[in-house]
């Protein structure tokens, strides 16, 4: 626009000045030069055809024939200005600017931590929904425009700002608010690699102390994020060849893993148990094969493959023999049947088209009714088709990301836990089970942490200020019913850097103790009022409340 604007400043400044320069007569008869704030202000109607008419006095012939000439000459500068306005306003990299300055400023007053989430797709759009139901606030990026339009229709339970914008860009992160003093971490999980690595790496130079999690389904861009200290970095292949591993391994701690991961109402999921001898078919080595393959075989178990392009994925290789693979997809009779369908015990289909992975099981399933079937589940929308097929485990690779690292940034202790109970023995693994659906009944637990500190535990927090000792099993008490515990039980116990696990309920608490719990969703709630709340701890340590104010205390001392 500046152009357009010089040219009308000029034009208007040219016929003004020729309106001073032309003399005119008063009512009087006297000689008059018109001012140039009257020149000004008739330039200005009559330029906009408003037409109040000639002012202060009657114009003569030689006023109205520099005002005919004005007037064709400025309506002339008019279009051009109006037009190039209306140009500049439909240019999209103008609207998008306007779009980025107003995203900034309501990232620059945000007054709550947030994350920023770069990548809006399966995986991003589910961790947003786990993240504000949790009323923790987030940021979006998404190169895709639709799908910034689509995240201002979705119900969330908070205001989600989003802005359409290549997350790679060191430009849209800051815009983003990566420098803001509440940003509390970043989260890459595009769909590209590259991108990803490249988030990360700027994070980590613009912003050291930010927690960075990325998504990565290659070991080199694993490596490689890890060389500049990317905090968590989550493959989803790697994530599911551990599960179906410890369900091989320990159907007891895979299904308690499976619980203090769940969705809050979920309802307890039942144990799954793989074939651990037998022969199993996996259906596509590619990235999700390889590593399904690896883990298989660390369990001694020897799987036969089928690839359909064995030059993409490095078939054959020297560890694996020729007698051990086939070339084909796994969706005809023919090619399951020589793999050996009919004796198997399970089959894994993990190409990454859903159509395929569908069509191999249900061929397999009509030859072999015994099978034990692992479906891999690429789009979010093919999930009611197979849940109707029935698979004993379906994998998908958003929601595996999703799910955990909405648990890292909730309740970081939880996996130092399933770290800790991974080195445990089945028996002890069946146990917690039982104590787990005893505490819980039909749901999966509410799992939380908790610091003694004093904003969220101030009643524990200044009784152990004051010398007084206040155990484990004080907090898990009932504040109604000091006799009775609420439906929760301590999973893991921080101090000082040491990890307890599952710490008695007579141990005393120190101030920055960091708890980790499960239980019921209610039993959080009363839990949080006896940390809370004076009277309520006091009745629970001594058995009686003690008086609020002076009224109180007179009548409890009559």
């Amino acid at each position: 626009m500046r152009l357009p604007l010089l040219t009308l400043v000029t034009v208007f400044s040219i016929t003004a000045f020729g309106l001073t320069l032309i003399p005119s007569h008063d009512p009087d008869g006297n000689v008059w030069y018109m001012s140039f704030f009257h020149a000004l202000y008739f330039v200005s109607f009559m330029s906009t055809t408003i037409g109040f008419g000639e002012v202060p006095y009657e114009f003569n012939d030689a006023q109205r024939l520099w005002v005919m000439f004005s007037i064709y000459f400025s309506v002339v500068v008019w279009l051009y200005a109006i037009g190039t306005l209306l140009t500049l306003i439909q240019d999209k990299t103008f609207q998008q600017a306007l779009k980025e300055l107003r995203f900034s400023r309501k990232i620059k007053y945000l007054t709550e931590p947030f994350y920023i989430v770069c990548g809006y797709g399966e995986t991003g759009s589910a961790l947003v929904g786990v993240l504000t139901q949790r009323n923790q606030n987030a940021v979006v990026i998404d190169i895709n425009p639709d799908v910034i339009n689509l995240l201002k229709l979705q119900n969330l339970r908070q205001f989600v700002p989003g802005l359409h914008g290549d997350a790679s860009r060191p430009i849209h992160l800051i815009e983003a608010g990566l420098e803001h003093a509440l940003c509390q971490g970043i989260i890459a999980v595009t769909d590209n690699n590259e991108v990803n690595l490249k988030i990360a790496l700027t994070s980590k130079l613009l912003n050291p102390k930010l927690k960075v999690i990325c998504r990565a389904d290659s070991h080199e861009i694993e490596d490689n994020m890890s060389s500049f200290g990317t905090d968590y970095i989550i493959d989803p292949f790697d994530t599911f060849a551990t599960h179906l591993a410890t369900a091989i391994q320990s159907p007891a701690l895979n299904l308690l893993t499976m619980w203090l991961t769940g969705a809050r109402y979920q309802a307890l999921n039942h144990p799954i148990y793989p074939p651990q001898k037998g022969r199993w078919i996996i259906c596509g080595y590619g990235r999700f094969g390889k590593t399904v393959y690896r883990q298989l075989k660390n369990n001694n178990i020897n799987p036969f493959i089928i690839e359909a392009s064995p030059d993409l994925t490095g078939l054959p290789t020297s560890e694996i023999s020729s007698d051990d693979w086939i070339k084909g997809w796994g969706t005809d009779a023919q090619t399951l049947d020589k793999a050996g369908i009919r004796d198997a015990v399970g089959i894994i289909a993990g190409t990454d088209n859903d159509s395929n992975n569908l069509s191999i099981i249900m061929t397999a399933k009509a030859m072999n009714t015994d099978l034990f079937i692992v479906a891999r589940n690429n789009m979010e929308e093919n999930k009611r088709l197979f849940d109707a097929i029935k698979a004993d485990i379906v994998m998908h690779p958003s929601s595996i990301i999703a799910n955990k690292i909405s648990g890292l940034l909730a309740t970081p202790l939880l996996y130092a836990f399933l770290g800790l109970a991974s080195y445990q023995t089945r028996d002890w693994a069946s146990e917690m089970v039982k104590r787990t659906c005893l505490v819980v009944k039909a749901h999966v637990p509410e799992v939380w942490e908790l610091t003694i500190n004093s904003s969220q535990a101030l009643a524990v927090y200044n009784k152990i200020s004051s010398n007084e000792t206040v155990t484990i099993g004080h907090i898990l008490s009932n504040p109604r019913k000091r006799d009775e515990q609420v439906n929760a039980m301590p999973l893991l116990l921080q101090r000082n850097g040491m990890l307890t696990l599952l710490p008695d309920d007579g141990m005393p608490l120190q101030i920055n103790d960091k708890i980790l719990l499960s239980g019921q969703l209610a039993s959080r709630f009363k839990m949080e009022w006896t940390l809370l709340n004076k009277y309520a701890l006091d009745y629970i340590l001594y058995g009686e409340y003690t008086p609020k104010n002076w009224l109180t205390h007179l009548i409890s001392r009559r």
